[in-house]
């Protein structure tokens, strides 16, 4: 049977001083009135029932993703006690769905993508189940289509389209992954036409997945076997925070699917954004007749292209501002030039650099 594995415990650097440890990206409404984390699981809506999801995040994010999500069990929802990417992540889901569906097929996902419409992105979710189905040790990725030369992505190249793709997208195997390239080189993939971002979504059998754990990262895998051992045992806490905190961090890309025999490469037939940095609000919610984007309240005099992130209630007055960027908050306000987007990050290690965890 299909599973559904959300990824949810990422930070959001990128969008402080909105995105807190407390409440990162995934669990503001950044792209609409629902949080990417609500619309992430709503997606899933009519691929699989309830009781075939699971949304591993952070420990501490428990009671708020249970929160934003009630249509789902106590028991769907995993907390990691500390971030350790997304190799272990996967391992653990894969074991946990395993113990009941030994034959399950695994669609992985990370809660942060803004994607639609959503029954495209069903239709080629099965179409990737059923390239699994064909060859059960195969790997499936995702690609998107390049529309500039990104330097944030990671890219897949891909080699011979498949003869029976079993479904309307192209599919084709992976000649090679690639790391976030320069500038130049990201050109020169472009260019070249069949490298595709790498979009962070696959599907598999939570059995193939083991096996190629238990080969390339076995240290892990053991860790992760006596952590699900103990699941249902009164020792599940004190276990599952020894032997997680043990393992070394690394992501399934590297860690399985760069050196994989048979991994196919799906080209994303729906439109996906993401949601990177705060440029990606203004694409998601669109621009005034200003150029502006304004979530909140705003009064803009002389000012363009600029992006407003407030509540409702506090009212955010800009004049003669271009290109700028500025987000409120109850106890931190950021004013940046767009340019400067990328280095928001920046913001957060200084922050931690200076002990002021109160605004982390």
């Amino acid at each position: 049977m299909l599973h559904a594995i959300v990824m949810a415990g990422g930070s959001g650097t990128r969008f402080w001083p909105a995105s807190r440890a407390a409440l990162p990206k995934q669990l503001l409404p950044l792209a609409g009135d629902k949080t990417l984390l609500e619309d992430t699981v709503a997606r899933l809506a009519g691929l699989v029932p309830s009781e075939r999801m699971m949304v591993v995040t952070s420990e501490r994010l428990l009671p708020a993703v249970r929160g934003q999500l009630p249509q789902l069990p106590e028991r769907a929802i995993v907390g990691e006690p500390c971030k350790r990417d997304t190799a272990p992540c996967v391992g653990l889901a894969a074991l946990l769905v395993a113990r009941h569906d030994p034959e399950a097929t695994m669609a992985v996902m990370p809660s942060d993508h803004v994607i639609a419409p959503a029954d495209t992105f069903r239709e080629a979710i099965l179409q990737a189940a059923a390239l699994v189905e064909e060859s059960p040790g195969r790997l499936v990725t995702f690609g998107i289509k390049p529309t500039y030369p990104a330097e944030s992505f990671g890219y897949i190249e891909a080699g011979d389209q498949l003869a029976q793709p079993l479904g309307a997208a192209r599919a084709c195997r992976v000649s090679r992954f690639k790391e976030k390239p320069p500038a130049s080189v990201a050109r020169e993939y472009l260019a070249a036409g069949n490298f595709l971002w790498n979009a962070g979504i696959f599907v598999w059998k939570a059995a193939t997945i083991l096996e190629s754990l238990a080969v390339r990262q076995p240290e892990c895998l053991e860790r992760l076997r006596r952590i699900v051992a103990a699941w249902e045992t009164p020792d599940r806490d004190t276990v599952f925070g020894r032997e997680f905190a043990a393992i070394r961090g690394i992501s399934i890309d590297y860690a399985v699917l760069e050196h994989a025999g048979d991994v196919v490469v799906i080209e994303a037939p729906f439109a996906w954004d993401d949601l990177g940095g705060w440029s990606a609000v203004a694409r998601q919610r669109g621009v005034d007749s200003e150029g502006n984007t304004v979530v909140g309240r705003h009064l803009g005099i002389e000012s363009v292209r600029t992006i407003v992130h407030t509540d409702a209630d506090h009212l955010v007055v800009t004049m003669g501002l271009e290109d700028m960027l500025v987000v409120h908050t109850p106890d931190a306000t950021l004013v940046a030039a767009r340019t400067h987007e990328e280095a928001v990050r920046r913001v957060v290690a200084e922050l931690e650099k200076r002990g002021w965890t109160g605004y982390l």
